[in-house]
């Protein structure tokens, strides 16, 4: 089975609601294929998903990612039912773990087996979309007597993931796996596991669709643009998650420098931690042509979807011009 490679736009496109559905509008008419929201606070993502069924008549809309254990399974399941009512056979539903720093810090809530916790709220929203009743103890995770209407059609669930259980679970569970801030010299072990998974649940490896967050900047002052990734992404790789994930991605001296810079408070030692190699395995920066010989390379490695996310702070107008579809196909 072969899916097809598609181009996103990244949402939101900032605080106000009302860029977000210029840039829906935009992208519809330039020929995105999609559009992908991230959900790390305001405006809400889901929220704002279902304002787009009446902005968009043709793109498919996705979150990437809503963490689970910020909403019940039954909510989660009742916005997706709403959401693909709203936007039929165009929503997809991503969920994902997210970090320490958004769930403890941000929500004040446990960040308890991540893993587990994914697993059990993909089962159990799947199986709200499908209208069974629930009968649920599991892991702590629990719900009894919820019914909802099933749906013709229930929207897919995409699971993020960064190391090898995680993605092996993503891949067995979920319909898709979205993945984000990896060095390109990972991608072939984040595939290898993803084929493990699949195949653990006797799927076509192949089937799974693979989303990618590309973090691109169409510049022709690449030394800046490395900055602005620094001063943007060191602190993510500070964080347990993402520390961890880039120590097993292969640099773990990196891994090791931007913890403790991160804990002596030293930023521009966390920063100075990435090198300009490292940032180029990571981010797509350099002219309009460089970036997109680059998000082609990496579809024919694997990725299905890219969804072009310019860097915080830059100007997007460049970045995401050069992908519309006069510019860009696969």
């Amino acid at each position: 089975m072969t899916l097809p490679k598609r181009i996103a736009v990244t949402l939101p496109a900032g605080p106000r609601v009302a860029d977000t559905l210029e840039r829906v509008r935009w992208a519809e008419a330039a020929g995105y294929d999609d559009a992908w929201f991230a959900d790390a606070g305001a405006p809400d993502a889901l929220t704002t998903a279902a304002a787009l069924a009446g902005i968009s008549q043709r793109l498919r809309i996705g979150v990437a990612v809503t963490p689970v254990f910020t909403r019940t399974p039954a909510v989660l399941a009742a916005t997706a039912n709403a959401l693909g009512q709203l936007l039929p056979g165009r929503f997809v539903l991503g969920l994902g773990a997210s970090s320490q720093t958004m769930m403890i810090d941000w929500h004040g809530v446990d960040f308890d087996k991540p893993l587990t916790r994914v697993r059990n709220t993909a089962l159990l929203v799947r199986a709200m979309l499908r209208g069974e009743k629930t009968n649920f103890d599991r892991d702590g995770l629990r719900s009894r007597n919820y019914r909802q209407e099933p749906l013709a059609e229930p929207p897919p669930i995409y699971l993020a993931a960064l190391r090898p259980k995680m993605i092996e679970m993503a891949a067995e569970v979920g319909d898709g796996v979205i993945i984000n801030l990896w060095p390109r010299t990972a991608l072939p072990k984040i595939l290898d596991h993803l084929r493990i998974g699949a195949e653990r649940a006797g799927k076509d490896w192949r089937s799974v669709e693979v989303v990618n967050r590309a973090m691109v900047l169409v510049t022709d002052d690449k030394a800046a643009a490395r900055e602005r990734f620094r001063a943007a992404f060191a602190p993510y790789y500070a964080n347990p998650v993402y520390n961890h994930f880039l120590d097993w991605a292969g640099h773990p001296q990196a891994a090791t420098e931007i913890a403790a810079g991160w804990a002596a408070r030293d930023r521009q030692r966390t920063a100075g931690a990435l090198s300009d190699a490292m940032v180029d395995e990571i981010a797509v920066i350099g002219s309009a042509e460089e970036c997109r010989e680059r998000i082609a390379a990496d579809a024919e490695t694997g990725i299905h979807t890219q969804i072009i996310a310019p860097l915080p702070g830059a100007a997007p107008e460049a970045t995401l011009a050069a992908f519309a579809a006069d510019r860009f196909g696969f």
